[in-house]
This record gives C-alpha cells, structure tokens and sequence, in this order.
C-alpha cells in the first residue's frame, strides 16, 4: 500500500489525549472542529462551532475585521464545547487559489539499497520545482504528493523503500498557493489569537473525509460545491493527482434567484433550499410559490409564481458549473485516470436532482458524498482507520465534508507535507528518525 494510503487507513500516528483543532473559513459559513484521540487512537471530536461567514469572497478574504469576527465566534463556541483552549488550527486553503503541477525527478542509487534518506532527497528535490506565480514570485507549496515511482525502468511500483537498483525517478504532484491571499488569510487568523499550524488544499481535505480506499486507488474525481466555490481533485493509486477549482458556487445560484424574481437574498437562498431542483417536472407547473418582493414586507404584496419559474434560474446556472468542471478535467490531461467515478460534496450538492444532472454533462458515475470516516457512538464499530466519533447529525452532512477531512488531515506525515504539522509522538518522531539516521549509518 501506498505511504498516503498507509497513514490513512493505518492506525493514527498520535498519541492519546492530543488535542488538535480545524477551521474551514467559507463564502457561507465558518466552521471549527476541536478533537481528541481516545483510547482506541481513533480521533474524537469535542468540540463543534459553527458561523455564519463574513468578509470572504470566492474563497478570498475581503474583510479582515469581519473574518476575524466570525472566526472567533465559532472557535470560542467549539472550545467552550470542548472546555479546551485552542492555539493551533488546521486550515483549508480554497480551491480557485491553488496551481497544481506535476514534476519529475530522479536519483542515481549505483545498485544500493533505497533508503528514507533517499525518499526525503526525492521530496526535496521536487520540492524546487515548485511554480511562481505570473510576477515571477515564490508561492506557498502546500503538499508534496508522490504519483508514481520508476526503479531501472519499471513503473507501477507504490513503495520504492527498500529496494535495491541504479536509478530511482518519481513524479509529485505540487500543490501551491498564492502567496497574497495565503498571507492575509494567516493575519486574519492570527488577530484571533491563533497559529496556523497547516494550510490544507481544500480538494484534498475533501477527498480524505468522502472518499473510500478503492476510489483512492482506481481513480476518482471528487467534486466540492460549496457557497462561492467549486473545488475539483482526482485521486489514482492512493494519491491526489491534480487539484483546480472554480470561483464559482450555490451563492451565485441564490443571486440568480434574487435578481430573477426581485426577491432579497435571504428569500431567494430559503426559496432554493425548499423548493430548489436541479430537473423539472411536470407538478412543477402546478405548485404554485410565494415570493416575496424586495422593499415589501405585507405578505399580500408577494408575487405567486409557478414553482417552474424558480427551477429555470437554477438550471441553467448549475449546468453552467458542471459544463466548466467537464472543461477543465479535460484541460487536465488526467481523463483516463480519473476514471468514471465522481463523488458530488459540499453543501449545494444537497440540492435535490443534482445528481442526475452531473452523470449526464460529466458522462461519468455519480455519488454523492458525505464524511465517511465517521462512526456515531450508537454503531458501536471500530475500525483501524481513522474515524471521526462526535459529529451530531447536523454536523456530518456534505457541507462539513472539508471539515472533517480536516481532522483527518492531521494525522498525515510530514514527510507528505513541506509544513510541519503537529508534533504528535509516533513512528515519525524526531527520536524515530535519528534511530533510522544511524542504522543508515549516515
């Protein structure tokens, strides 16, 4: 199995009574997530805090002061929850603001042994590679993730360490961030008091908590509508292989909706979560709606439309989303590992019929995707992957998918990530490694 594939469906690296904490910072809502691991190493959420988000626009902070009100609102909610103190966060970073790209390098081994030191001179050097942005300037690399390794010619190999050969080439899939919105994000963090101990990709956090093994390894495309964006990330053979996103999401929907039947916002967005659907139907032209005009508050001054009239703004906008999805998975080259299997999450993906329509325009299979490492406490089940225990119902649906991977996030090595995460104690340890150093005999 593959070292991403390992650390996830492994036991978790931490010890017991480690405390960590994820903040998924939205267009729509922002969300705070406290856990623990309990004594089973399976990590336990106990804190949750939740609100709505302000001063973020398509995934970018447009407000600082607004952001960090809302932010220390839910955390102060999730730690009050939890009756912990948070200092450290685990953040998602938004989709339209990474550039992802796939680099290539080698290491001449003269018929040894390949060792971890060998494995991290690998990372290091992909890591080099990393893009700039148009001005020419350095941007945030978040993730260094293998795609597959080569040894004298033989591919397909998942683990090279401890094979024996004379030339060991990998690719990595890059995935950075621009340095301008990562930067004020971080300030916007740190005015509530907190370190971001990592910044995640949000379509990788995504994939971690919807994705099952076998999508990781026979390729899957997971697709995150969210309020003001659209994040895509395909995995193959256990890896995230290419990430995008769109600045696009169910807000634009809502606005469609306001501008289309002079409604306010708030109406429009309550109109698209009762009687929205992605696909009409013949009692569509029959059930009649109310529609509250802007600057009119006596409900005998609404409007009565046919609940079709509402339908037909949302089509259209969603086909549009999904018809630039299909563009740029196409632009990706990745097609053919990809495959046919499409998990649908975030919190527009609820929107009833969406699925349909994503199978037709993607011409893949569809399912929709929910936090899958997530066992109530009533299931009485134990796993030794990694599984979230703690979410209310409310909680645990496609909007908090980001969320919860997350959580899950913070189990990942190092090694994957050129940040440092937390200094949980496991086989990654610095005590670890130093024994593997000198058993080297470097």
């Amino acid at each position: 199995m593959n070292r991403l594939a390992q650390w996830l469906f492994d036991k978790p690296r931490a010890t017991q009574g480690d405390v960590f904490a994820a903040l998924d910072i939205g267009t729509s809502k922002v969300a705070c997530f406290i856990a623990h691991l309990d004594e089973m190493g399976q990590p336990h959420v106990i804190g949750i805090g939740h609100q709505l988000s302000e001063g973020v626009r398509a995934g970018l902070v447009a407000d600082m002061d607004a952001v960090r009100r809302a932010v220390s609102a839910a955390v102060a909610t999730a730690e009050q929850m939890a009756g912990e103190n948070i200092e450290r966060v685990i953040v998602n970073v938004a989709a339209p603001q990474l550039l992802s790209q796939t680099v290539g390098v080698a290491l001449p081994l003269n018929g040894r042994e390949i060792t971890l030191s060998d494995m991290d001179r690998l990372i290091a050097q992909a890591q080099t590679m990393a893009a700039e942005d148009s001005s020419g300037n350095a941007m945030d690399l978040l993730h260094t993730l293998p795609v597959h390794y080569t040894l004298d010619g033989q591919r397909g190999i998942r683990e090279p360490l401890g094979m024996i050969g004379n030339t060991l080439q990998a690719d990595y899939h890059l995935v950075s961030a621009a340095f301008g919105p990562v930067r004020t994000l971080e300030t916007a963090i740190a005015r509530c008091h907190l370190e971001v101990e990592r910044l995640v990709a949000a379509p990788m956090a995504s994939g971690l908590s919807c994705l099952v093994e076998d999508e990781m390894d026979l390729g899957c495309t997971v697709i995150d509508i969210g309020a003001g964006t659209t994040s895509i990330g395909i995995y193959f053979d256990g890896h995230m292989i290419f990430s995008d996103g769109l600045p696009i999401g169910g807000i634009h929907i809502s606005n469609d909706i306001a501008r289309g039947l002079t409604t306010t916002f708030a109406h429009a967005e309550r109109m698209k979560t009762l009687y929205g659907n992605a696909a009409l139907s013949p009692a569509d032209e029959r059930d009649i709606i109310d529609v509250p005009q802007v600057g009119e508050e006596a409900p005998e001054y609404a409007n009565h439309l046919p609940k079709s009239h509402l339908i037909q703004i949302i089509q259209p906008r969603l086909e549009e989303i999904f018809e630039m999805i299909r563009a740029r998975l196409a632009k990706s080259g990745m097609s053919e590992m990809a495959g046919r299997r499409v998990v649908l999450t975030g919190g527009t993906s609820q929107l009833p019929g969406i699925r349909d329509m994503a199978s037709r325009i993607l011409d893949k299979q569809v399912r929709l995707g929910r936090p899958l490492r997530i066992a109530r406490p009533y299931q009485g089940q134990r796993s030794t992957s990694p599984t979230l225990t703690g979410l209310a119902e409310a909680t645990s649906g496609p909007a908090f998918a980001t969320t919860a991977g997350l959580l899950v996030a913070a189990l990942q090595p190092d090694s994957l990530d050129p940040r440092s995460g937390f200094d949980f104690s496991g086989g990654n340890g610095f005590m670890t490694r130093f024994s593997q150093w000198m058993k080297q005999g470097l």
